[in-house]
């Protein structure tokens, strides 16, 4: 594996990350640096990856943006703006104006959270995406199973932006149930402008006693509907470590998909979509 398409990092003396909450995540409840993630993504063969937003607060973009600039590990951001803003096409200008600027490669929000299914729909948000889209960008989806029908009408009304959902659209592995998830996210694949991401499978499994047999059924869905082209890997690192080392969890993946479609999900996808 040459690109992880998906970590984060995070500093707790600089903002607390509101949404690490509960016992089960107290081993997250520390900093996370690219400096701690570095040696393990070289031992693991990685050298580049994307750094992902991980809170809704518009500091932490441009903050990213200077990490990418600074690490030669960090070859892309998706970073967080509010697409319902009246002026986002302008905020997209000045975000890619910024010292790393040209590290911005996508944008995503936390749809997974908006009590609305259908938050994709809503007019101030077609308008945002559409700016995505003039701006070059990519949508990077974190959904529900239940908010897939919704992605797929998004990706459908602009089939100029490129959507990659992540982390499978967290289907209900750790109950061992396939559908509806499955259904939903064929028909999301369907559409040429979609992309999905292989990343964050186990920790929607059992974190301590997961294994490759529990994951298998997700991870063939996915590469049967989307494709190695359009797939890509990622850990999901820190939160990956909740189940597994970075190792581990890169050795999953690299498992669980045949060796002839290797290059593809483990590099080409993703140097093509977030053009790194």
């Amino acid at each position: 594996m040459t690109v992880d398409a998906h970590h984060h990092v995070w500093d707790l003396s600089v903002r607390d990350q509101d949404w690490l909450t509960g016992p089960e995540l107290v081993p997250l409840r520390r900093n996370f640096t690219v400096e701690d993630l570095e040696p393990e993504a070289r031992a693991a063969g990685v050298t580049r990856t994307v750094l992902v937003q991980t809170v809704t607060v518009p500091e932490e973009t441009p903050e990213f943006l200077v990490l990418a600039d600074t690490h030669d590990l960090v070859a892309g951001v998706v970073g967080w703006t509010d697409l319902t803003r009246p002026d986002i096409a302008d905020e997209l200008a000045r975000l890619r104006g910024l010292p790393g600027g040209r590290y911005l490669k996508g944008v995503r929000h936390q749809v997974q959270g908006e009590p609305d299914p259908r938050w994709l729909l809503r007019p101030d948000v077609h308008r945002g995406l559409t700016a995505v889209a003039d701006a070059g960008l990519v949508y990077d989806l974190v959904v529900l199973p239940h908010q897939l029908p919704a992605a797929a009408e998004a990706a459908r009304s602009h089939p100029r932006l490129t959507f990659v959902l992540d982390h499978l659209g967290k289907p209900p592995i750790a109950a061992g149930t396939t559908e509806p998830w499955a259904t939903a996210v064929r028909a999301l694949a369907a559409l040429p402008n979609t992309v999905c991401k292989l990343s964050g499978m186990v920790t929607e499994a059992d974190p301590a006693s997961w294994t490759l047999d529990d994951l298998r059924p997700y991870a063939e869905t996915v590469l049967d509907a989307f494709g190695p082209d359009r797939l890509m890997s990622g850990s999901d690192w820190p939160v990956c470590t909740l189940a597994g080392s970075y190792a581990e969890v890169l050795d999953a993946a690299r498992r669980l998909i045949p060796a002839a479609e290797h290059t593809a999900v483990f590099e080409t996808t993703a140097t093509r979509v977030y053009g790194l």
